[in-house]
């Protein structure tokens, strides 16, 4: 490659890859001597970009962050992959990112060939971004967590409960979880000696102690799922008892297996009693068997299906 310019952004696009490049497999790599790769570098830093070089048999090139972030150089697929991610930014739930993804975006649009513009704006003609209306998180709180993770660091931070109590915490946390519309921490709490799932909204102060250690074998293989599963499992749950006016041999298909205990009670009633769960669906269960009934406990069962009355009939108000 004997064109200067073509041949600093083919190098610096082999150095924008996160590893260590061996001067003789760049030079392979763009078709020129090691010698050549020298003196690009060094062109390379008189640009602005921080190259840092270390010897030895492993050694090699690779760039580093500096003081200022020098320009990048995507290929088209990762142009488009940022354009779009720029686009719907604006409605999820971190804090404070919408304006900068704007700017960031509009200089991103004003250098993008146009065949790359026209395939942003086709995704983006054919997708709606619901704007975000649960909590939003502090970015800043987001890039200690993903520092700490990568860096094998303990952190520190402020947490408040549901109850509205705040705790300080120590905590080795392992990965960020983005479920729904929110964002999850699971670590391992130092001071509980278990793993926790943290709702990163009610996260406080949250910094990187710069103690490093050992990674701890993960609680779980599918971290999404096990974030879901902890939530669902600290949901309060309770066991349903309710009179059904049909007896235990018709209402028992509607229920289908393992639903709970049927007690014929043979004046065409039965009793039902449910496996626990949560109120939702117990209300659920027993709206969808299309018989009357009445609930006998748990009292709570009542108020809901109270509540789920009166949303009922105030939607049907003309």
């Amino acid at each position: 490659m004997t064109d200067t310019p073509a041949r600093l952004l083919g190098l610096l696009s082999l150095l924008q890859t996160p590893r260590e490049w061996p001067g003789s497999e760049l030079a392979e790599r763009l078709g020129v001597s090691p010698r050549t790769i020298r003196r690009d570098i060094e062109r390379l830093r008189d640009l602005g970009y921080p190259v840092e070089a270390s010897r030895g048999v492993a050694g090699g090139y690779r760039l580093v962050a500096g003081t200022a972030m020098p320009p990048l150089v995507l290929d088209d697929e990762e142009a488009v992959a940022i354009a779009v991610g720029l686009r719907t930014a604006a409605g999820q739930t971190v804090d404070g990112i919408e304006e900068a993804s704007v700017r960031a975006l509009a200089k991103l649009e004003q250098v993008l060939p146009a065949r790359l513009r026209r395939r942003v704006g086709t995704i983006g003609t054919a997708t709606v971004a619901v704007p975000a209306t649960g909590p939003v998180v502090d970015p800043a709180q987001l890039t200690v967590f993903a520092g700490a993770i990568t860096n094998h660091e303990t952190v520190r931070f402020r947490y408040r409960a549901h109850d509205g109590a705040e705790t300080r915490r120590r905590a080795e946390p392992l990965r960020l979880v983005a479920a729904g519309r929110r964002w999850y921490l699971v670590a391992y709490d130092l001071d509980r000696a278990d793993w926790r799932v943290f709702r990163a909204d009610r996260i406080r102060e949250a910094q990187a102690t710069g103690g490093r250690v050992a990674p701890r074998e993960p609680p779980a293989t599918d971290l999404a799922a096990y974030v879901l599963d902890r939530f669902y499992d600290l949901a309060p749950s309770y066991r349903a008892v309710a009179v059904l006016a049909e007896p235990a041999a018709r209402i028992a298909p509607r229920l289908g297996p393992a639903a709970g205990e049927l007690t014929d009670l043979g004046d065409g009633r039965c009793r039902w009693r449910s496996h626990e769960d949560t109120l939702d669906w117990l209300a659920f269960r027993l709206l969808g068997l299309g018989c009357a009934f009445t609930v006998e406990e748990p009292p709570e069962l009542v108020d809901h299906l109270r509540v789920l009355a009166d949303r009922a009939t105030a939607a049907t108000r003309g």
